[in-house]
């Protein structure tokens, strides 16, 4: 299916070198955000109080996230749990208060608005439960980095399986420079979205690399920068296509969503944008400096023949 068909090839990687120049200084800046503001962890990965409260009517969750930031909680997730009347609130630990005290303080609050909402329960999430799931994220990150390394070198080429994961980090980095940036939260949703955009984002490098490796089957006499312009160029109605339809449902998320899915679907959208940019521009790019060639993909056989002709018979 195509919208569109581009007759004549872009010649996208003339201006490799300018298009890699600004990603290297954005990602330069997004680890240097990284390492001086770091990230704004939420309550699972840092610790704190969980309260599930019961309202006798729907809850009006803005309403409540109102009392919360009224008593000094800045962007505590405030979500339905189970049905519309159960509520569930994670609050960071408070510098000389207890888990206890929190809750308390809180639930006063609530009841000043609402006298007949009820505690249903309470927790304290320790500090072990957050390093536990710090590594627990991390090893699911690198776990995922390297399947996706393992599944690029048996189906394509080395070379392929450096560019892609390269291209891939620089989007999972570069989504971590906005949110330390701007200091927004990083949940344990966001975490799942960075996974999903690893995915998603070594989807069109594979598409692009097999569009690549049949332009060198198909035209033998194009070179390597030539065979790789054609194969963006013919993939562009199938990226628009693909990637339309996906950032369409993720903005109705993120507008639509309510608080609760709001930074799950920002960090999407910042990362299906740049995986958009990384699998034409990075990934490409860097396939093309180290020096992928027809051979890579294609493999040659010899014919039974005279084992001293040195053209004897060699077939793709």
């Amino acid at each position: 299916m195509e919208l569109f068909r581009i007759r004549r090839d872009i010649p996208f990687m003339r201006h490799a070198i300018v298009l890699n120049a600004i990603s290297a200084i954005t990602f330069i800046l997004a680890v240097f955000f990284l390492v001086t503001r770091g990230l704004n962890l939420s309550v699972e990965f840092t610790g704190g109080t969980v309260m599930e409260v019961a309202y006798e009517q729907p809850a009006d969750l803005e309403a409540i996230r109102q009392v919360v930031e009224a008593q000094g909680y800045a962007e505590v997730p405030v979500q339905n749990f189970g049905t519309s009347r159960d509520v569930l609130l994670r609050l960071p630990p408070q510098e000389g208060k207890s888990s206890g005290e929190q809750a308390q303080t809180l639930l006063e609050a609530l009841k000043a608005q609402d006298p007949k909402v009820e505690l249903r329960r309470t927790e304290f999430v320790g500090p072990q439960v957050g390093d536990e799931l710090v590594q627990s994220g991390l090893m699911a990150l690198g776990l995922v980095i390297a399947g996706i390394m393992i599944y690029l070198a048996i189906r394509f080429e080395w070379k392929y399986a450096v560019s892609a994961i390269i291209a891939n980090m620089h989007d999972v980095v570069i989504i971590l420079g906005f949110f330390a940036f701007f200091q927004w939260e990083f949940s344990l949703a966001v975490l799942a979205a960075v996974l999903a955009v690893l995915g998603y984002s070594v989807n069109e490098s594979v598409v692009i690399f097999d569009r690549i490796r049949e332009s060198f089957r198909k035209y033998r006499k194009k070179t390597t920068i030539e065979v790789i312009d054609h194969a963006i160029t013919s993939t562009i109605s199938r990226t628009i296509i693909t990637h339309g339809s996906t950032q369409i449902m993720v903005l109705s998320m993120l507008l639509f969503g309510g608080p609760t899915l709001h930074y799950f679907a920002l960090a999407l959208t910042i990362g299906i944008l740049f995986g958009i940019y990384s699998s034409v521009f990075v990934a490409a790019a860097i396939a093309m400096w180290l020096g992928i060639k027809r051979e890579d993909l294609i493999k040659t056989t010899r014919k039974e023949g005279d084992p001293d002709d040195p053209n004897a018979g060699a077939v793709v």
